[in-house]
């Protein structure tokens, strides 16, 4: 299976409230299941890939919601670490359908993982991803530094930093823990944002990005909204364009992406670090393609709410 290894949270997603007895009320919250590497496991779960996560699970409310997400898309919670610290909260505000996140993550399920917390790494681990605000703050971030340290050369590592410099509390050690990840790790993916926080002294994304790949990765996806990605291996430049869909918001699409490639990998037979080193454009034509499909069926609704395995294949279904 692919092991997920990060937070799981709630998401309060801004909604209109109607105030009884009268027309037009505030705004309110509703809560969704999410965090980003929580959205990784739930969408590989859906595309029918086998796959755990290794999180901090509280007994709150908010964990036991969070379970039953997890287990509906088909995730193993074997691996999360359960305790009755509270789940963390991302509070989302929307600028039209870009989204922005406040955290309260003090003292959390997920923030507080120490290494004895840990389980053996499943002998069926046949792969391991990191990501998301769980590689900010210690003590959870130098856990799963740990973790990855162990698991590198015994299986591919993704990592996608999907930086959160506001959330870090120490930035300069947030940096250096996210450089030696990176040349841990056999496949990267980053947003152009991501790059400019990593490198701000290189003067434009696609020099950042090949800049990441001498660190050690074999291979490095930089994803850029609405117009496609770019992958990077060895000597070849791979670059799609984004499917054209109406976008009802942003939540959760780089998550989606992440579970496409590694889904897409899987189905290849070709997540195994020597593997990776000889993919072809061909190849990550393949792969950038296919996840681009998910997330773009991610970002068609609102929330982090990837597709299911049937809805993909019906997606690509030509019309007759």
């Amino acid at each position: 299976m692919i092991l997920c290894c990060g937070e799981a949270l709630i998401d309060m997603i801004p909604a209109p409230m109607a105030a009884k007895g009268q027309g037009k009320g505030g705004q309110g919250y509703v809560p969704h299941v999410g965090g980003s590497v929580l959205n990784t496991a739930l969408a590989l779960g859906r595309l029918g890939v086998a796959t755990g996560l290794l999180t901090g699970l509280s007994s709150d409310r908010f964990g036991t919601l969070i379970g039953d997400s997890l287990r509906a898309s088909q995730v193993d919670m074997t691996p999360a670490v359960r305790s009755d610290r509270p789940t963390t909260l991302a509070f989302v505000h929307l600028d039209g359908d870009e989204a922005s996140y406040s955290f309260y993550d003090e003292c959390s399920a997920t923030r507080q993982i120490v290494p004895g917390d840990l389980p053996p790494l499943p002998e069926t681990t046949e792969a391991l991803f990191f990501g998301g605000i769980s590689l900010c703050n210690r003590p959870v971030a130098d856990t799963l530094e740990g973790l990855a340290t162990t698991g590198a050369g015994r299986v591919p590592v993704m990592l996608d930093p999907n930086i959160r410099p506001g959330f870090a509390i120490d930035c300069a050690t947030y940096r250096d823990r996210l450089n030696r990840l990176i040349g841990l790790a056999d496949i990267v993916k980053v947003s152009d944002p991501d790059t400019e926080w990593l490198l701000p002294d290189l003067p434009d994304p696609e020099m950042r990005a090949r800049h990441l790949l001498t660190l050690g990765p074999a291979l490095v996806i930089r994803t850029r909204g609405d117009k496609g990605a770019v992958a990077l291996s060895g000597d070849h430049r791979v670059e799609i364009a984004a499917p054209k869909v109406q976008v009802a918001d942003t939540i959760g699409a780089g998550d989606a992406f992440n579970a496409g490639v590694l889904a897409r990998l899987a189905a290849l037979g070709l997540l195994d670090c020597t593997r990776l080193r000889t993919l072809t454009p061909a190849t990550l034509r393949d792969v950038l393609g296919h996840a681009a499909q998910v997330a773009a069926l991610t970002v068609t609704r609102s929330g982090a709410n990837p597709p299911w395995a049937h809805e993909l294949a019906d997606a690509n279904t030509p019309e007759t």
